[in-house]
């Protein structure tokens, strides 16, 4: 089971003997499908050079806050944005003690302060300075404030000590960080999600759709089964790869779709991703049409309107939490609002598509969530992944109050 298929970590290294076994954990975050890039403290490449971690990770290794070519390629900033989690390993007593008091004086310790990622640390030291009062109030304080530690472990240490205070095995930090992402927040629960275009044929080989990829659907999907819940897939024709303990249901047409979702109900929670057609050919020929050669006459198709998949599910009698998503061009908050209320929607997830960067086929999203009292609840640009765990806890938090 690879959990961490497609996450992306940031692994911050610190200056310990132990920064040696930070070149196995990239090694075993890779083997789980992360996506790795190395942080590295100016102690830490005393102990390891950055030559070696950039060969495993197959990313240049960052080093300095203030290094000119690393802002311009992807900056403390951006580099916390990007990240699904941060794990620091070997994290020092010293670098404990700058995180606890908020201190930003290099790279690794003011990226933590500007993500809103996860941050896991694994100490590494020697036993005398884990069991110091400082360092175990230290410790205290960040996991008060939500940062977690693996470990450390106890055991015969680099100096002859015996005792607490050895980082973890490259194994096992590897599987915490797999765990960061195993939350029960939609355990037992019943999830329907669309997903993708779908295609409305005019002969037996061309047809309309639109620009949908299909990724957004499919990292909700992922995300969802990662809470805990029982996730049926109905996707239109993509390319992608089905996540991990989902059940995917292949469809071409919105009618196709429309009765792939009526026989996987009931379920306790629908999330409509898909950008479905709205309107099909009223006539499909039977063979492929031809250009009439001695005429400039275009082709007209009378079109029908197809079925409205969402409003035909949420008006159902044993109806499910119904989450909807408006793509717009233009209006979007207006467009949207209207959308939740006249398809009779719990939520509705408004994108701007017109926006290269976070519309169709882009790897990245930003989102504003809108509720029936017309709140609105906004994630700002990221990673479709990250987004879809922020949609699926904030839907699984809804979901529980309703």
């Amino acid at each position: 089971m690879q959990r961490l298929q497609r996450k992306r970590i940031v692994l911050g290294v610190g200056g310990g003997i132990a920064a040696y076994k930070s070149a196995e954990l990239i090694r075993r975050l890779r083997d789980q499908g992360a996506e790795v890039r190395v942080v590295m403290t100016r102690a830490a490449r005393e102990f390891i050079t950055p030559l070696t971690l950039q060969a495993l990770s197959g990313h240049p290794v960052f080093n300095d806050l203030l290094d000119p070519a690393a802002e311009a390629a992807m900056g403390h900033i951006e580099l916390a944005k990007w990240a699904d989690l941060v794990l620091i390993a070997p994290a020092t007593a010293d670098l404990m003690a700058r995180l606890a008091q908020g201190i930003a004086d290099d790279l690794l310790t003011t990226l933590v302060l500007a993500t809103d990622a996860p941050v896991a640390l694994a100490p590494a030291m020697n036993q005398a300075m884990w069991r110091d009062a400082a360092t175990q109030a230290n410790a205290e304080l960040l996991v008060q404030r939500g940062m977690r530690l693996f470990g450390p472990a106890a055991g015969s240490q680099a100096c002859g000590d015996v005792g607490p205070g050895r980082m973890l095995e490259a194994d096992e930090l590897a599987q915490r960080a797999a765990d960061c992402f195993a939350r029960g927040l939609l355990t037992g629960c019943r999830v329907l999600i669309t997903a993708g275009p779908t295609q409305e044929a005019i002969d037996p080989v061309r047809y309309i759709t639109n620009h949908s990829s299909g990724k957004m659907g499919f990292a909700l999907a992922e995300a969802a089964a990662e809470a805990g819940a029982q996730v049926t897939l109905v996707s239109g024709p993509v390319h992608l790869v089905t996540p991990q303990r989902v059940e995917r249901v292949n469809v071409v047409s919105a009618r196709d779709m429309l009765a792939a979702c009526e026989a996987a109900m009931p379920c306790e929670i629908l999330i409509a991703a898909a950008a479905v057609a709205d309107y099909r050919p009223e006539v499909i020929a039977s063979q492929k049409m031809k250009k009439d050669p001695g005429s400039d006459d275009g082709l007209t198709l009378r079109m029908v309107r197809n079925p409205d998949i969402l409003a035909t599910l949420a008006q159902r009698a044993d109806r499910p939490f119904s989450v909807g998503f408006a793509a717009e061009t233009e209006n979007l908050l207006d467009y949207a609002a209207r959308k939740l209320r006249d398809k009779n929607l719990d939520l509705i997830v408004a994108n701007d598509v017109a926006n290269p960067s976070i519309g169709f086929n882009s790897e990245e999203n930003a989102i504003t969530i809108i509720d029936r009292q017309l709140q609105q609840n906004s994630f700002p640009q990221t990673s479709k992944g990250k987004i879809a765990r922020q949609l699926v806890a904030f839907i699984a938090e809804r979901y529980h109050r309703n």
